[in-house]
């Protein structure tokens, strides 16, 4: 196993207990706060290319959520909440109370994203701007599959599938399927926008069971409760209050819906956004146009 490089080597370290999960966090930087949340099969180093800067401008907290990273991996429950967005919305909000931050901005990429949008809905006092990184909300993945989606995003119906199904199969070789998945979801098909230090990451958390099954759970729960939590919110008219920006990969994952940007705008009550030069994971496939979009949105 590579040897794991810190890539935040000037940020703190922290391990916050929620009331079910301890949660590790990278904190540093100065100015308002701003949460960056990853996504699947990732963990916070996803943000090494693009910390520097945003720290110039905010106090940045970079969490692994729970079952990722340095997080621990509670035991999945018949509800599916325990990997709900909403179970993770509740641990974050209770990460960034423990820094004294009341309120803050979002930047949240794949599964990060989810987790953003579900605070925005459930924390709406707290969250003063909301960036979801190539993403579409849960509600219209699931009820509008395409062919061409289905095939891109196959995974949701794996990893849903009841335990152990996925968890047998990736357990054989999953560096391989980690590696394979990521590759097939960048514009070039290939690990060539990833650092090698970040690979060693990835692989290592990957590598071990309790994180596949974590992640597993994280999908089925978005197959139930996630969805469910959604329809009520659309069943109620809830909205999301704080501003919205969409970012999403020219060849990301939401390139094959209808429009991104209409879909989100059915979410919320200012929303904006565009594609870029990218793949699925724009904050290492193209830092550059990632800043260049975020930064004028957050600042304000």
């Amino acid at each position: 196993m590579a040897e794991l490089i810190d890539l935040f080597p000037s940020f703190e370290s922290h391990l916050i207990d929620t009331p079910d999960a301890t949660i590790f966090a990278r904190k540093g930087g100065s100015g308002p706060p701003l949460l960056l949340i990853h996504g699947y099969p990732q963990s916070h180093v996803m943000w090494h290319k693009v910390a520097a800067e945003l720290s110039e401008h905010f106090t940045l907290v970079i969490p692994d959520l729970r079952g990722y990273g340095e997080s621990s991996c509670p035991p999945a429950d018949p509800l599916n909440f325990t990997y709900s967005k909403r179970a993770m919305a509740n641990d974050l909000v209770e990460v960034m109370g423990s820094f004294g931050c009341d309120d803050f901005r979002i930047v949240g990429h794949d599964r990060g994203g989810r987790v953003g949008y579900r605070m925005a809905l459930d924390y709406a006092d707290k969250v003063n701007r909301l960036a979801v990184l190539d993403i579409i909300p849960t509600h219209a993945m699931w009820h509008n599959f395409t062919v061409q989606l289905a095939m891109k995003t196959y995974h949701w119906l794996f990893l849903a599938q009841p335990f152990p199904l996925p968890e047998m199969l990736i357990e054989k070789a999953p560096v391989e399927f980690l590696e394979y998945t990521i590759a097939s979801w960048t514009k070039s098909k290939d690990l060539s926008g990833f650092s090698d230090e970040a690979l060693a990451h990835y692989r290592h958390h990957f590598s071990q069971k309790q994180h596949v099954r974590a992640t597993c759970e994280d999908y089925r729960a978005g197959q139930t409760y996630d969805l469910r939590a959604d329809e009520m919110d659309r069943e109620k008219g809830n909205l999301i209050n704080c501003p919205l920006l969409a970012l999403w990969g020219d060849a990301g994952i939401p390139g094959e819906t209808d429009g991104p940007l209409a879909v989100w705008q059915e979410w919320g009550k200012d929303v904006s956004g565009q594609a870029i030069d990218s793949g699925h994971f724009m904050a290492e496939e193209n830092p550059t146009d990632t800043l260049e979009n975020l930064l004028p949105f957050l600042k304000k």
